[in-house]
């Protein structure tokens, strides 16, 4: 699915900055909801995400996992959330700016603000709204000195293309789904395949582990237990791994490649130095008729932002979207009264949303 449409908002061709009356950073499914309740009001929007991909949490860590409480739909992967909030947002045209993130917000005389990315991205904007869930997120990393030489080569925190990993002699590092999810989807193709990690017990689902457990009978790929405490280089290249186990034995493991999955963790980066107020690494609002911050015209939508009673679920986010919408229409068009329509009756949300209105006896 393309997610790049172009034509949202004017681009000013003197100085190359684009100029939108708002800025949504974060595209999942958050960000996504919150293009939607913006284009009702006839709002276009940019959107800014530091991953690769359309999403956030819901597909950079359980694309394929049910979520259960979306209303109205019994049950659907995070992919499929995704693709379904794209499909639902379509006739809004939003642009989005993927692999980088917001690195300064500056407010203009105008009261509109400045707003760059660590692409070189520069907008002027009326609006912006924090969707970025917990923050962006980065992988936690292995700590063994010196093995981050191999980044990339033969050290992977992430799977992009799986069949670079075929044929080679894996470990796995972890004990939640990631870690387990890949191993059982390369046995078979890798030439061998070892799970390490420094417990029994796993954060993974139990059938996941069942089955793990089984190949390992089937003595198709092989379990342990221990921690990564080493490595050995041969010829410029990681040839093994020093594991140490529980018995505090320490054990060489040769390997063509490392994958660890420790699990990614959020950071709110850049957006902490804005002169937001901050309470535990999510953003206060003040109200929660509008989910406007203490900063006038930057709005926080999702897990991002706390307040009494906040729950952190999706439903939630979606709600909060909606009256955010509302709350930045004055910022956007302040000679305009904003009414409230229903997308069942309404002809000029109908026409907005490209659809013909039903005709009702």
């Amino acid at each position: 699915m393309d997610t790049t449409v172009k034509h949202a908002t004017a681009v000013n061709s003197t100085n190359n900055v684009i100029e939108t009356d708002a800025v949504i950073v974060g595209a999942g499914p958050v960000g996504l909801f919150q293009v939607f309740e913006l284009g009702l009001l006839e709002i276009k929007a940019h959107v800014i995400d530091s991953l690769p991909v359309v999403g956030g949490q819901c597909v950079e860590l359980y694309p394929d996992k049910p979520i259960y409480d979306i209303p109205a739909v019994p049950v659907c992967t995070g992919q499929e959330l995704t693709d379904n909030l794209l499909k639902q947002i379509e006739p809004f045209e939003p642009t989005f700016h993927l692999n980088q993130e917001v690195t300064l917000v500056a407010r203009r005389e105008d009261n509109r603000f400045d707003l760059e990315t660590s692409a070189g991205t520069r907008f002027i904007t009326k609006t912006i709204f924090i969707a970025a869930g917990v923050g962006s997120f980065q992988p936690r990393t292995i700590k063994v000195d010196g093995i981050d030489q191999f980044d990339n080569t033969q050290l992977f925190y992430r799977v992009k293309d799986p069949v670079q990993f075929h044929g080679k002699n894996l470990v796995i590092c972890g004990g939640g789904d990631s870690a387990l999810d890949w191993a059982l989807d390369l046995v078979g193709k890798a030439e061998s395949v070892v799970l390490l990690h420094r417990r029994e017990e796993f954060r993974a689902a139990p059938a996941s582990v069942a089955k793990m457990k089984a190949l390992c009978e089937a003595y198709e790929m092989q379990f342990l237990v221990g921690q990564v405490t080493g490595h050995e280089v041969k010829d410029g290249k990681l040839s093994e791994i020093k594991v140490t186990g529980p018995d505090g034995v320490t054990r060489r493991l040769p390997l063509d490649t490392l994958l660890v999955f420790f699990g990614l963790s959020p950071k709110l980066g850049p957006i902490a130095e804005w002169g937001l107020d901050i309470e535990r690494k999510q953003l206060k609002v003040v109200d929660t008729e509008k989910f406007e911050t203490n900063i006038p015209g930057i709005f926080a939508v999702g897990d991002i932002n706390t307040y009494p009673g906040k729950k952190k679920l999706i439903l939630s986010g979606f709600h909060e979207a909606a009256l955010a919408a509302f709350g930045a229409a004055p910022y956007i068009f302040p000679d305009k009264k904003i009414h409230m329509q229903y997308t069942t009756t309404s002809p000029k949300l109908h026409k907005i949303l490209g659809v013909e209105s039903p005709v009702f006896d």
